[in-house]
């Protein structure tokens, strides 16, 4: 039997449609499963980031965990995150927010997604928010933070870490991961 070039195209055009819905399916049913936080979903945060930091924000000059200290991460913000360790690459101090929004590209809200520093938010000044204000998010730490009006859901003044860190269930390595509290991280023994 003899397939024309066409016929084959087509036939393997159809193959990467059919393919791609099902790719679709898995993702919409992983989203629904990996819920943090009542509907705050984290599957499509940006585990590994740049090392550039926001304008204006400072250097801690006594954090707790130096830049090179080896921590272990007490966190849960993602899949992979609590009890991983992890190596600090920058320490911050700014005010941490928990907010709450919808993403620009209509994905569903997030509720408490840890953190949002105090430079990430667009025109916050040096006034610490409170909760319940409404904010435009600067922070792309997730697919369609950028730009979105956020409501501030709790606000804490303390040194934020940058870290590296080895995955726990997937064990991929993941650099430069914004944000950790001072509180969220415990000295590796």
């Amino acid at each position: 039997m003899k397939i024309s070039k066409k016929a084959l195209g087509i036939l393997m055009l159809s193959l990467v449609f059919v393919l791609s819905a099902c790719g679709a399916d898995n993702s919409a049913k992983e989203s629904k499963s990996e819920k943090h936080s009542g509907s705050s979903s984290h599957e499509e945060m940006e585990h590994s980031g740049s090392a550039d930091v926001p304008a204006g924000l400072q250097e801690s000059k006594n954090p707790k965990y130096k830049v090179g200290s080896q921590v272990v991460i007490n966190a849960s913000h993602m899949k992979g995150m609590k009890g991983a360790d992890a190596t600090v690459t920058g320490a911050y101090d700014t005010t941490a927010y928990a907010v709450s929004y919808t993403p620009t590209n209509g994905g569903q809200r997030v509720d408490h997604h840890k953190w949002v520093i105090q430079e990430e938010i667009k025109d916050a000044g040096d006034k610490t928010l409170n909760p319940g204000d409404q904010v435009i998010l600067e922070a792309s730490h997730m697919k369609g933070m950028k730009g979105a009006t956020a409501e501030i859901d709790s606000a804490e003044k303390t040194t934020v870490y940058m870290v590296d860190y080895t995955s726990t269930t997937s064990g991929e390595k993941m650099k430069n991961h914004k944000w950790v509290t001072e509180d969220e991280l415990s000295a590796k023994s």
